[in-house]
């Protein structure tokens, strides 16, 4: 039975070098014009990352992360190291399901630096571009990455799917007077949110199609025990993200509360394309927590030092983890030449 799924996996994994190679052969601009591409491409990640630099006020940030206890920082450092850590083995369920032949030691950098550009430059940049890039100098063709990179998407939205549902349905969260969507509709979205991920689960456990075509793109149905493995690191990915915050802001709030209100700005900075969602995230917990319970001043002094510990320092590691890979595929071409 295991040798049967390794050749239909194998088989499952399109193209090889020789025909890349003479594809290449036969559209001698084709070089130059994906360095000119490439070339404008890290062009607007460094002009990205620049501006991004600028924005962050830093004397606030240090002062923030000044005013909290040395262990909070330790412990909120060591939840966000685990939550990238978590996120990186995301790709690897990809990697079963194409069969294709990368290492491990491999695919968990790209995931890291897909993930942690991802988080502040947004998704086009960070979590397709990179994929695409990294994963094409290691030798996958861009068919076998559209499916890995859409195992990853639907991993993590699944997790997201059960617990926003969860923590809705229960009425973790109340919604300000002045927002369009009340109590019971916030409840309401909750319940159908858990009833898409249950109809995930349950057509990759008794759908008889396994293969569906969505705009022009075949969706594979994974096992159940695979669906149930994307929910499970899921879930326990965006519940220790929140850990993050719980402890940055001192076990002040009650757990559920901060991780509904979190699951409620990745959804609007989604929506709003801003870059690490800039503003988008102060806004919302503004919103919905600040009162008699907390100050204002507490909320935004965690959230700086969360920008910090989850966002700008994963992504000072992650540039020089991209050096690295850009390095190590450059070498064994320049040796070939």
């Amino acid at each position: 039975m295991a040798d049967s799924l390794d050749t239909a996996r194998a088989q499952r994994t399109p193209g090889t070098p020789h025909k890349r190679a003479s594809g290449l052969a036969a559209r001698p601009w084709w070089p130059w014009t994906r360095r000119l591409l490439w070339t404008a491409f890290f062009v607007l990640v460094g002009t990205l990352l620049f501006t991004q630099a600028r924005e962050v006020q830093w004397p606030e940030v240090l002062a923030a992360m000044r005013a909290l206890p040395a262990w909070t920082l330790a412990l909120a450092a060591a939840l966000a190291a685990f939550s990238h850590a978590l996120y990186s083995t995301f790709d690897l369920i990809g990697r079963w399901w194409t069969g294709h032949g990368l290492a491990v030691r491999q695919v968990v950098p790209v995931t890291f630096v897909s993930y942690a550009f991802n988080l502040n430059l947004g998704s086009l940049v960070g979590g397709f571009a990179f994929r695409y890039r990294l994963y094409s100098r290691l030798g996958l063709d861009n068919a076998t990455i559209t499916r890995v990179l859409g195992m990853s998407l639907v991993t993590n939205w699944l997790g997201y799917l059960v617990l926003a549902g969860g923590v809705f349905a229960i009425g973790a969260v109340t919604p300000p007077p002045d927002w369009r969507i009340g109590a019971m509709a916030l409840r309401g979205l909750g319940v159908a949110l858990l009833a898409v991920a249950a109809a995930y689960v349950l057509m990759c456990a008794f759908a008889s199609r396994r293969s569906h075509v969505v705009r022009g793109h075949e969706i594979e149905l994974p096992p159940l025990r695979v669906a149930l493995l994307q929910l499970g690191i899921s879930c326990v990915n965006w519940a220790t993200i929140a850990g993050v915050l719980f402890v940055l802001l001192q076990q002040q709030l009650p757990y559920p509360t901060v991780l509904g209100v979190l699951l409620i700005a990745a959804v609007a900075g989604v929506l709003t394309h801003i870059p690490a969602g800039l503003g988008v995230l102060e806004a919302v917990f503004i919103a919905l927590l600040a009162g008699d319970d907390i100050a204002r001043s507490t909320i935004l002094g965690a959230l700086l030092a969360y920008r910090f510990l989850y966002y700008l320092a994963p992504l000072v590691l992650a540039s020089l983890v991209f050096l690295v890979i850009e390095l190590r595929a450059r070498t064994p071409r320049a040796e070939t030449a």
